[in-house]
């Protein structure tokens, strides 16, 4: 969670006008060194890009 302000800033400037959904989940460590891990679930509107 340390990490987890600046993730948020980077986050923030890609997801500026309609931020999507997450979760947050600590754990004690990830596997191989890991600094986050981000799962998300998108779709396309109909006629979207």
């Amino acid at each position: 969670m340390a990490n987890f302000p600046a993730f948020n800033e980077v986050y923030g400037r890609y997801f500026e006008s309609e931020p999507l959904a997450r979760e947050t989940v600590q754990v004690a460590a990830l596997p191989k060194g890991v600094l986050m891990e981000v799962s998300a679930v998108c779709g396309l509107s109909p006629g979207g890009p």
